[in-house]
C-alpha cells in the first residue's frame, strides 16, 4: 500500500507543477517582462483564454522585432476594428468603465483642483524667479541649495557642462522673458526688459555653444521683441515707452557673433562653439551633433525676416541642407554625431532623443513658420523613416497584441538596435507627433514616459527598457514630458492629462523644492539633489505647467495662433514670416529639377478637437494597455 501511496502523490505531484506552469505562462503572448524573454507573460487576456502560434505571434510585435511591414505611407492615426470574434475582444471588455481602477483615478478633473494647480505653478514659478533675481542676477543661474548665483567655469575651461550654457550674460533672466508675459505679470516683464538693455552685453571672453546660446538666449530676444511690438496685443498692452528695438538690436549681435561658427567648414555645418569675443577658439574640435548643427533655422530664419538680411536663414539653411544630404541612401535615417569637414558619421546612431531631438522638431515647425515646402518634404520623409526603422512593438496604440509602441535607438545604416535605453529627452517626441497629426502614436509613447515618472518621480536621464531600470540616474528639472503633455491635453482635453501634470507639480515639489528654489535631482531614486537650477526650469517646464491648468490664457483665447520654439519662447504663425524680400536662398541650377512636392502638406490649423468627443472623457489609452506598461517598467 505504501507503494502505491507514492505513486499517487507523484501523480498529484506532477498534476500540481503542470498547473502553476500553464497559470504562469500558458495565460497568453505578446506582451514580453520588459523585452522579449522566451517565456512570455500577458497581463491583457484576462479571460483565460489560450492563443495559438505565440511564436508566429511574438513576431513583430516586440520591441527587440522591427514590425514587418511594407513603406510607411502615412501617420497611424487610425486602428483596425475588432471583430465580434475577435480573441482581443473579451478581454477587453473585461474592463467595465464603472469599475476599472485607472478610470476612477483619471476620467475626471474639477475645476476648484485645476484652480488649485494653476495657482501651485504660479507659485512655483516665483519662488525660482524671485530667489533668482535675489540670490543670483546678474549671473546666469541659481545655485538653490547654497542661495549662490552661478557662472562660467573660468579656472576649468573644459568643463563644457557648465560652459556650453553659461555664458555671462544673465541667462536666467532673458530666458524667462516670455514666461512673465504667460503668467500675466506685465509690470515684470517691462522691468525685466529694462534690466537687459540696460545690463546685458555679449561683448564677453566668453565660449559658448552656438546651439545653446542660439535657443536660450537668441530666440527669447526675438520672442519678446516679437511680443513687445504685437499690434494684436494677445497679452495686453505690453509696450515700454521709448523702446526703439533694443531687443532685436541685442539678437543681431548675438547672431552676428554666432556667424564665426559656419565660416571655414568645408559642409557647411557649423562648428559647435564659438568665443564671443575672438570667433571659433583654435582647438576647436570638428565634430557636431545633428540637433547641435540642424536647430538652428527657426530662430535664425525670424531674425532674418526680421531684419531683411538673408544671411543667417541662409547659413542655417545650408547646414540643414548639408545634414540631409547625409541621410543613409538605405535607411533614409541620420546619424547623431558629423565631422563637419569631412561630411563622415562619427556616431552612427539614430534615435528621437539627445543629439537628434530638435532637428526634427524644427523641421516641421520652420514649414509651419515659413511654409516652405522643402521643410516640409524634408519632415515627411524623416518621420517615414523613424517610423519604419526605429518603431518597435504593434501596430496599433489602442488595439491588438504586443508591447507598447517604442522608438529605438538604431545604426543609421542597418536599422538594427544598437542599445536598450531611452533618454528623457525623447519625451518631447509625443508633443511633435501632436503637431503632425499623430495623435495616436502620440498618446501611446506619452503614456510610457509618464510610468517612468510615476515610478521615479522623475525622468531619469537614461532608463534601459531591458532591464526596467535607469541607466544615467540624474534628473536636471527637464520640461519635454510636460510640453507633450500640455500639447496633448490641447489636442484632446482629457482629464488625463490635467492628473499627469499634477503628478508631475507634486513630484517637483515634494522631490526637487530646496531652500532658495529647485535643484537638479542627481539621483531619482535616492532623491539626492546638485546644486543646479538650469534656466530652462522656469522658461519651459513651468510655463507648460501653468499653461496646462490656465484654460483662459491669452494664448488660448487668441485669435491669432502661435507656436513654442524648442526652448518654449512663443512665436507667433504670421503672415510676414512667410514674406522674404530677397530670392530663393537655393534656387535650382540649370537643368537641376526639383524633389517631388510633398502630397497634401498640412495647412497650419491646430490639431486641437480632432479626437472626437466620446475620447476626451474616457481614457486616450485603454485600461488594459495602460496596465500593460505600468507592468513593464516595475510599477507592480
Amino acid at each position: 500500500m505504501q507503494w502505491r501511496s507514492i505513486v499517487v502523490g507523484l501523480v498529484v505531484l506532477r498534476l500540481s507543477l503542470s498547473c502553476v506552469v500553464w497559470l504562469a505562462f500558458g495565460l497568453g503572448h505578446n506582451v514580453s517582462w520588459g523585452f522579449n524573454f522566451p517565456l512570455n507573460f500577458n497581463l491583457q487576456t484576462l479571460d483565460l483564454k489560450l492563443f495559438k502560434d505565440e511564436t508566429e505571434a511574438l513576431k513583430g510585435n516586440s520591441w527587440s522585432q522591427r514590425i514587418p511591414s511594407g513603406k510607411y505611407d502615412e501617420p497611424r492615426t487610425s486602428c483596425p476594428k475588432i471583430g465580434e470574434d475577435s480573441p482581443q475582444k473579451s478581454y477587453m471588455n473585461f474592463y467595465d468603465g464603472n469599475k476599472d481602477e485607472y478610470v476612477k483615478r483619471y476620467n475626471t478633473f474639477p475645476d476648484t483642483l485645476k484652480a488649485q494647480m494653476k495657482a501651485q505653478a504660479k507659485d512655483m514659478f516665483y519662488f525660482g524667479y524671485d530667489n533668482y533675481m535675489k540670490y543670483a542676477f546678474p549671473e546666469d543661474e541659481l545655485n538653490p541649495i547654497d542661495c549662490q548665483g552661478r557662472g562660467p567655469d573660468v579656472l576649468n575651461p573644459s568643463n563644457i557642462n557648465i560652459n556650453d550654457v553659461l555664458g555671462n550674460y544673465s541667462l536666467t533672466l532673458i530666458d524667462t522673458l516670455d514666461t512673465l508675459l504667460v503668467l500675466g505679470n506685465i509690470t515684470e516683464f517691462q522691468r525685466a526688459v529694462k534690466l537687459v538693455i540696460d545690463t546685458v552685453s555679449f561683448d564677453k571672453d566668453s565660449t559658448v555653444q552656438v546651439f545653446e546660446a542660439n535657443i536660450r538666449i537668441l530666440g527669447s530676444l526675438i520672442s519678446s521683441h516679437i511680443l513687445l511690438t504685437d499690434p494684436k496685443h494677445p497679452f495686453g498692452d505690453v509696450g515700454i515707452e521709448g523702446y526703439d528695438n533694443e531687443l532685436l538690436h541685442m539678437a543681431h549681435d548675438l547672431a552676428v557673433r554666432l556667424l564665426p561658427a559656419f565660416e571655414n567648414t568645408i559642409t557647411g555645418i557649423p562648428y559647435p562653439r564659438v568665443n564671443l569675443k575672438t570667433g571659433v577658439p583654435a582647438d576647436s574640435i570638428n565634430e557636431t551633433c545633428t540637433a547641435g548643427a540642424g536647430s538652428l533655422l527657426v530662430e535664425f530664419g525670424i531674425l532674418s525676416r526680421l531684419l531683411g538680411d538673408s544671411t543667417f536663414e541662409w547659413v542655417a539653411r545650408r547646414a540643414v541642407r548639408a545634414l540631409w544630404s547625409l541621410r543613409s541612401k538605405e535607411t533614409g535615417l541620420l546619424g547623431n554625431i558629423v565631422n563637419i569637414q569631412t561630411g563622415q558619421w562619427v556616431g552612427k546612431q539614430s534615435g528621437v532623443g539627445a543629439g537628434m531631438d530638435s532637428f526634427y522638431e524644427y523641421l516641421l515647425k520652420s514649414y509651419i513658420l515659413f511654409g516652405e515646402k522643402e521643410d516640409y518634404r524634408m519632415f515627411q520623409a524623416a518621420y517615414e523613416s523613424i517610423q519604419n526603422h526605429l518603431r518597435r512593438g504593434r501596430e496599433s496604440c489602442n488595439e491588438g497584441e504586443g508591447d507598447p509602441p517604442l522608438y529605438v535607438n538604431v545604426n543609421m545604416f542597418s536599422g538594427q538596435i544598437m542599445n536598450t535605453w531611452i533618454d528623457s529627452l525623447q519625451a518631447f517626441f509625443p508633443g511633435l507627433q501632436v503637431l503632425s497629426g499623430d495623435v495616436e502614436n502620440a498618446i501611446c509613447l506619452h503614456a510610457f514616459y509618464y510610468a517612468i515618472w510615476r515610478r521615479y518621480g522623475a525622468l531619469p536621464e537614461r532608463y534601459n527598457w531591458q532591464l526596467q531600470a535607469p541607466d544615467v540616474l540624474f534628473y536636471p528639472l527637464r520640461p519635454e514630458l510636460v510640453e507633450s503633455t500640455y500639447l496633448l491635453y490641447q489636442a484632446t482635453k482629457n482629464p488625463f492629462y490635467l492628473h499627469v501634470g499634477m503628478d508631475i507639480l507634486q513630484s517637483l515639489e515634494k522631490n526637487a523644492k530646496v531652500r532658495c528654489g529647485y535643484a537638479t535631482l542627481h539621483h531619482v531614486v535616492d532623491k539626492s539633489k546638485e546644486d543646479r537650477m538650469e534656466s530652462f526650469f522656469l522658461s519651459e517646464t513651468c510655463k507648460y505647467l501653468y499653461l496646462l491648468f490656465d484654460e483662459d490664457n491669452p494664448l488660448h483665447k487668441s485669435e491669432n495662433k502661435y507656436i513654442f520654439t524648442t526652448e518654449g519662447h512663443i512665436v507667433p504663425i504670421d503672415q510676414r514670416f512667410r514674406e522674404k524680400q530677397w530670392e530663393d536662398l537655393f534656387p535650382l541650377e540649370e537643368g537641376e529639377t526639383p524633389e517631388d512636392e510633398p502630397q497634401n502638406p498640412p495647412r497650419n490649423t491646430s490639431n486641437c478637437g480632432r479626437i472626437p468627443d466620446a475620447r476626451r472623457f474616457a481614457l486616450p489609452l485603454k485600461s488594459v494597455y495602460m496596465r500593460q506598461i505600468d507592468h513593464m517598467v516595475g510599477l507592480f
